[in-house]
């Protein structure tokens, strides 16, 4: 992974999100749409953004890469 993250942070407060919301904090933690995931925990257990939208899974965000 050397070289491959340019960057990576916790995210806090644990801001809850829903598939509505995605986009919002996409826009506020990521450099670029479709350049990077948020991490986030949901009933279903930790997963990307992408993977937790397919899903229609909600949760509490935790981090940011990219």
């Amino acid at each position: 992974l050397v070289g491959k993250i340019n960057d990576c942070g916790v995210i806090r407060p644990r801001y809850p999100v829903n598939k509505k919301t995605f986009e919002i904090f996409e826009k506020r933690f990521l450099p670029a749409s479709g350049f990077g995931i948020l991490i986030l925990t949901t009933p279903l257990g930790i997963m990307s953004h992408n993977e937790a939208r397919e899903k229609n899974a909600g949760g509490r965000l935790l981090a940011f890469v990219y």
